[in-house]
């Protein structure tokens, strides 16, 4: 049976309002109204037309409901500049990611969720305590999304190209969830995952509005991958230093120069005089790169998951036919993972997928 929550929830992983989606298909916007309310079942050639403009194949449309994520339930970092369609895209691929999660969790065991709620201590005292209990100690962050997957947080790319879709977290029946857009640079990236898992252990039970939750979280992921003992062990207070030597400092924790120039700012180990001029050479460098780049991270898991199916003989296109959707829409989710075969099983305990997560 035709199931109008699908039809809603396409439109807006597409963007399209009723009147656009309508014109595309050759469809009034009353009719698509009509549709999304259960007053009227759409004929076989209206349903074919829907699913060639949203991109999702026919049999889509006649799946259960699926759970979505809704905006009071996220942490959505930038909802003020977004858009109600860019906004809307973003909750709808959360909700395809649940359906790929779940989908996953059928057949290999994932590492369960180990995060303590932190909400009665201040940021950056929940950073050092959630560090010590990872057992991570003060140590550079090598890999952040192969940590927090160790760590049981299920990790999604969002492959939007609106900017102003930063990232966003949420826990979704016991499960934490973590959605990273990809348009950003690497170390953009890092501090966001860092970010949203201030969130998840500082906002467990509730997501609070307003700009004092986001410095919350935002210095919660300074102090998380900026550990304020091991910048002051490896800083020394910098008078006039040069660009290029914040450059190569700012190295070792593999954030942007403009989040390592912060966090010495705030921590007393960079003069106001010198802190204005990193930005004011940044500025001049090209906000939309970063000095000795670092690498793009992406899902361990997901290549392990998807490299065990291949060997399987199952792939990425036979996963997307399972779950009535396209290849398209897993790649995005994905972080668009070239998958090879794997031998090894995916299947690993908690503590042995977190050691290699530190190692890497």
């Amino acid at each position: 049976m035709f199931n109008p929550s699908r039809l809603v929830l396409a439109r807006k992983r597409r963007g399209l309002t009723k009147v656009v989606l309508g014109k595309r298909a050759g469809l009034t916007p009353k009719a698509l109204g009509d549709f999304e309310a259960s007053r009227l079942e759409p004929s076989a050639d209206a349903i074919e037309a829907i699913a060639s403009v949203t991109r999702f194949p026919p049999t889509f449309f006649f799946g259960p409901d699926i759970d979505e994520p809704t905006e009071d339930g996220v942490s959505f970092r930038s909802l003020s500049t977004m858009t109600a369609a860019q906004r809307n895209t973003a909750l709808a691929a959360g909700a395809l990611a649940f359906e790929l999660s779940s989908w996953i969790e059928q057949s290999f065991e994932l590492p369960s969720p180990r995060l303590p709620n932190l909400r009665d201590f201040p940021p950056d005292k929940a950073a050092i305590i959630l560090r010590n209990h990872w057992s991570i100690g003060e140590r550079p962050i090598g890999n952040m999304i192969h940590l927090l997957e160790s760590e049981g947080i299920r990790v999604f790319s969002l492959a939007e190209r609106a900017k102003q879709v930063d990232a966003y977290s949420l826990w979704h029946r016991n499960l934490p969830f973590v959605f990273l857009n990809t348009m950003k640079t690497p170390e953009h990236g890092r501090m966001d995952a860092a970010h949203e898992l201030g969130h998840l252990v500082l906002h467990r039970h509730g997501v609070p509005r307003g700009r004092d939750a986001e410095k919350d979280a935002q210095l919660f992921g300074a102090s998380f991958l900026m550990p304020e003992g091991s910048v002051r062990a490896a800083v020394p207070r910098l008078i006039a230093p040069s660009f290029q030597q914040l450059a190569q400092l700012k190295s070792h924790w593999r954030v942007s120069l403009a989040a390592f120039a912060h966090r010495l700012h705030s921590l007393g180990l960079l003069s106001e005089w010198s802190y204005r001029g990193v930005f004011i050479q940044l500025s001049k460098y090209g906000r939309s790169r970063e000095p000795l780049g670092i690498e793009r991270e992406t899902s361990q898991v997901f290549a392990k998951v998807f490299g065990s199916l291949k060997t399987s003989g199952i792939t990425k296109a036979d996963a997307a036919r399972r779950l009535d959707l396209y290849t398209e829409d897993i790649d995005a989710l994905i972080f668009g993972l070239s998958i090879t075969p794997v031998a090894e099983s995916t299947r690993s305990r908690p503590n042995a997928q977190a050691a290699e997560a530190r190692r890497n």
